[in-house]
């Protein structure tokens, strides 16, 4: 009994990376990032971080030496911009 629980929680820790990374946007890959950090630029945004948050991309930039936290949706077009403090 104790080994089954064992190993089905060890496989609850195994898959839960797999889980976590996993969203309606897809995974966060480096294309992905890329892709993103070149559209910002082009818009004169210097891209300092890009991360996952309330199921929307967050992307930490600067412009016009501002602090932002900018959300994006699925085609990547910003949907809010929250001023960092």
């Amino acid at each position: 009994m104790t080994r089954t629980i064992i190993a089905a929680a060890l496989s609850a820790l195994i898959a839960l990376p797999a889980y976590a990374s996993s969203s309606e946007y897809g995974s966060m890959d480096k294309a992905l990032k890329a892709e993103i950090t070149t559209k910002l630029t082009e818009q004169g945004y210097e891209v300092r971080g890009i991360d996952r948050e309330d199921g929307m991309i967050e992307v930490y930039a600067l412009k016009d030496g501002q602090r932002l936290e900018l959300y994006l949706d699925k085609e990547l077009n910003i949907v809010r911009t929250k001023i960092d403090d």
